[in-house]
């Protein structure tokens, strides 16, 4: 596997804010903590706070979720029981749980998190790290996640169902087994075998990564939830997040920065089965928008102490749960992500709860064998791939620049040779000088048409590599966007069962390099 590394502001596909973190614009510097590098750990490991009592908190509740899982890999359980240490801390990514894994990405924020835990383990051998992905499972935007593309093939599962995506049951995704072109076990185990779409997530992220004691979490748990009282009673009585969210979004913005989120009053759902809906304070009381229910000040206050399940957070105040609940010292996420997190240091500062390392998830254009015979055909190196077409045909044309077809040369050649002839047959024969100079004529007509079908030939060869170079681009980039942002893991595990182990041997979460591997 050839690897080659670009900056992220080369591809043209990362925006301002990104890549202004990643070169440590001052501008942004006060809206994170501690740049990712794996010195700066030293430093977040002495400032995040996480007791005894927690830990065994967390470990219960991780030791009864896995209970779905039928045979936990003994990478797992190690990192479950080191869950207990005080010398253990987690490093986070977060995703949605979309069928089949969705896209890309999904996969390459997990390998980040795997191989960032093991970068900092030989830098502070003292220390255990856990690669952690916690599971969305309490969105419910359903359309984000019901469909993914398999050798450019759209696959949808339909549903009827509503609220919290994690506690759908999995009817009706066994149709979509049926349509795939093969079997893949891990999806036909998790699909056929689990009650809900939790479990059958948490299922495959073990059964892919299980060897490298990936830990899933899923919030959506009273006994986590218990941990969160405090935060969800301050968030109904006092709004504290709105106010201090509105404030960095305006500093943000001030500093020529696009705010990712948008806060509400109320940054909670209430969440049951079937529902999950936003809170909001009307005529002083809480409502439960698009249903009848409705809470005093004090009944809310008492549903929290006894359901604290039925509150969820949202996009403004999930961060802050999961790093209350975690021993957790690095968020990874995509460049949305990484940019919602400027919003929010104020509203951790608030509740005095570190705020992570915020990184940046590993990026990769993967192209396979056949693409890179192609790629190399043509004469285009892999970092050129990330130009406009347009422009990458004019830099191929003015490569395969070619003289225009003239045969000028070969017309006066011509012209000598009957030249000649003519003077042979004035001597022997004047009466054949026309019949010469009407077989010249001929001559010269030919060599034009000849002329004509080289120019055509030569025009069409280059159309075809222009052709070629469109349909290299429409593959290793579909739809126009990242191969990451369309591409499904199977599109590529299906011909290299070892894509996960190429992408972990390949990916470095510190270079801040977007990645290309190609196959050789």
């Amino acid at each position: 596997m050839k690897i080659t590394k670009i900056g992220y502001a080369a591809t043209g596909a990362f925006s301002q804010t990104v890549t202004d973190y990643l070169c440590c614009n001052e501008k942004l510097q006060p809206f994170y903590n501690h740049f990712p590098s794996p010195e700066a750990f030293g430093a977040q490991l002495k400032e995040k706070d996480f007791s005894e009592e927690q830990r065994h908190t967390l470990f219960a509740a991780l030791q009864q979720q896995y209970k779905s899982v039928s045979e936990v890999h003994p990478a797992v359980q190690q990192n479950l029981d080191l869950l207990k240490e005080p010398t253990t801390y987690t490093v986070t990514t977060g995703h949605q749980l979309n069928i089949f894994t969705g896209p890309l990405y999904f996969i390459y924020k997990i390998i980040t998190a795997i191989n960032t835990c093991q970068q900092l383990k030989e830098k502070y051998p003292g220390y255990n790290f856990i690669p952690v992905y916690w599971m969305a499972t309490e969105d419910h935007d359903f359309a984000e996640i019901n469909y993914f593309n398999l050798f450019g093939k759209r696959y949808a599962w339909e549903t009827e169902q509503a609220g919290a995506v994690g506690r759908f049951s999995i009817e009706g995704l066994e149709e979509v087994l049926e349509q795939l072109p093969e079997k893949y076990p891990i999806f036909e185990d998790a699909y056929r075998n689990n009650k809900n779409l939790a479990d059958a997530t948490r299922a495959i992220t073990h059964a892919l990564f299980g060897e490298y004691g990936l830990v899933s979490v899923d919030g959506d748990d009273k006994v986590l939830k218990q941990e969160f009282i405090p935060v969800v009673k301050k968030e109904l009585t006092d709004q504290v997040s709105n106010k201090l969210v509105e404030k960095a979004s305006a500093e943000l913005e001030q500093e020529g920065y696009k705010s990712q989120v948008y806060s509400r009053e109320i940054n909670l759902f209430y969440l049951k089965d079937n529902l999950r809906e936003r809170i909001v304070i009307e005529d002083d009381r809480y409502k439960i928008l698009n249903t009848d229910i409705s809470f005093s000040k004090e009944e809310i206050l008492k549903e929290v102490e006894e359901h604290p399940e039925r509150f969820s957070p949202n996009v403004i105040l999930r961060p802050l749960y999961e790093e209350i609940i975690l021993p957790n010292l690095a968020y990874i996420g995509g460049g949305a992500e990484v940019a919602y997190w400027f919003q929010l240091k104020q509203l951790f500062e608030a509740f005095k709860v570190a705020f992570p390392v915020l990184m940046l998830r590993n990026s990769a254009l993967y192209i396979n064998k056949g693409n890179a015979n192609r790629m190399h055909k043509l004469g285009v190196q892999p970092e050129e791939l990330f130009q406009d077409y347009q422009d990458l045909k004019k830099q191929l044309s003015s490569q395969i620049h070619e003289e225009e077809i003239n045969l000028e040369v070969q017309r006066k050649k011509v012209a000598a040779a009957f030249a000649e002839v003519e003077e042979m047959a004035k001597e022997i024969d004047p009466t054949l000088v026309k019949a010469v100079g009407a077989e010249e004529q001929k001559a010269h007509n030919a060599l034009q048409m000849l002329e004509k079908k080289l120019s055509k030939a030569r025009d069409n060869k280059h159309e075809q590599t222009f052709k070629q170079l469109e349909n290299l681009k429409d593959k290793l980039f579909p739809n126009g966007s990242l191969q990451e942002r369309q591409d499904n893991l199977l599109t590529y595990k299906t011909n290299n069962p070892d894509f996960i182990p190429a992408l972990i041997e390949a990916f470095d979460p510190f270079d801040l390099k977007f990645t290309i591997l190609e196959e050789e």
